[in-house]
């Protein structure tokens, strides 16, 4: 008895291997749900991106760079298969708000940044300069999030444990010292009233070790500068540039920085000058490395401990404040 033609072991491979492509291509087209990736982008510099009035660098002057993350949603078959993602990029969850919110606050916290920034470098330098806000606005909640019990969108934060709170950075500043689980006690603004309550934070879902307490908000912080400074974002979002920026303006403004070197800089800048914590340093130590770079200022602690990781030469400078970044880029010997 003949076995039919079209079973044959040739046929019967070849539709196999024609059904794996289609699903390899359908988990290729597919979105990973609640997934992103984090890609490395290498370092660019801040120079071409600010504009001081009264400039005059110091020459030779080795340049300052900033360091950004590119993020898009993950594929399912990259979320499948580790070795196919971008040489350095990370598979993490996605925020869990919608991505028109996330490009807002993105834009809020860089637009911080530029304020904050030639603020705190013009202070620096003796200049008279102000800055002011009223709390910070809540824009959303996160659902099941410790603050959906207590906040609700246009409510201002003016306080966490009674140390006040005026901008978003001030806001992670305060945050950056709890650790998940701890109970916080906030003072906020809903119309003419003001309450106060307790809650217990909760693990960022793209950093176990950070506390959050689950809300999107922004700040309405208004700066009064003696000079004209403009930082063109070019797009970017976020508040990580926020030392590099500062970094920049004082060597824009006639301060010997880098002392010829090329250097990185990443972390959010409080209006006092604190170097804050930021995510995506894995990535941004790969970008420093591609950029050639010779010496990357990092947050200290866990964002520093990461940063020497993937390092591989490049010199690590753990930093807490501005003022600590420029004593340490002054150590640094005279590089031609």
């Amino acid at each position: 008895m003949k076995r039919s033609s079209w079973l044959s072991p040739g046929r019967l491979a070849g539709t196999g291997l024609a059904l794996l492509a289609l699903a390899i291509v359908a988990a290729w087209i597919a979105p990973a749900d609640g997934y992103q990736l984090e890609i490395v982008d290498p370092a660019h510099r801040v120079a071409p991106l600010v504009s001081v009035e009264g400039a005059h660098r110091p020459k030779p002057s080795g340049p300052v760079y900033f360091v950004d993350v590119r993020v898009r949603d993950a594929r399912l078959l990259e979320r499948i298969v580790p070795w196919i993602r971008a040489d350095g990029s990370s598979l993490v969850h996605s925020p869990g708000i919608p991505s028109s919110l996330e490009q807002r606050l993105g834009q809020v916290e860089m637009s911080d940044s530029q304020k904050i920034a030639p603020y705190v470098a013009l202070k620096l330098l003796g200049y008279k300069a102000t800055a002011k806000s009223g709390g910070v606005t809540v824009l959303a909640v996160e659902p099941g999030a410790p603050a959906s019990k207590v906040l609700q969108p246009d409510d201002v934060v003016v306080s966490v444990d009674g140390q006040p709170v005026r901008t978003i950075a001030e806001l992670r500043g305060l945050l950056a010292d709890k650790r998940p689980g701890d109970r916080v006690t906030i003072r906020y603004r809903r119309g003419k009233q003001t309450r106060q309550a307790s809650l217990r934070t909760a693990a960022d879902p793209a950093d176990a070790k950070r506390a959050i307490i689950g809300v999107t908000a922004s700040d309405d912080l208004e700066v009064q500068l003696p000079l004209d400074v403009m930082i063109d974002a070019q797009g970017i979002g976020g508040p990580s540039a926020g030392l590099a920026f500062a970094l920049d303006i004082l060597q824009e403004l006639g301060r010997d920085v880098t002392h010829g070197h090329a250097v990185a800089a990443t972390g959010e800048l409080a209006v006092d000058g604190t170097v804050l914590p930021i995510g995506g340093v894995k990535q941004k130590t790969l970008g420093v490395r591609r950029a050639g770079v010779d010496v990357f200022l990092v947050p200290a602690g866990d964002n520093a401990r990461e940063a020497r990781r993937y390092a591989d030469g490049v010199r690590i400078i753990p930093v807490d404040n501005v003022r600590q970044a420029l004593q340490a880029l002054a150590t640094l010997p005279e590089k031609s």
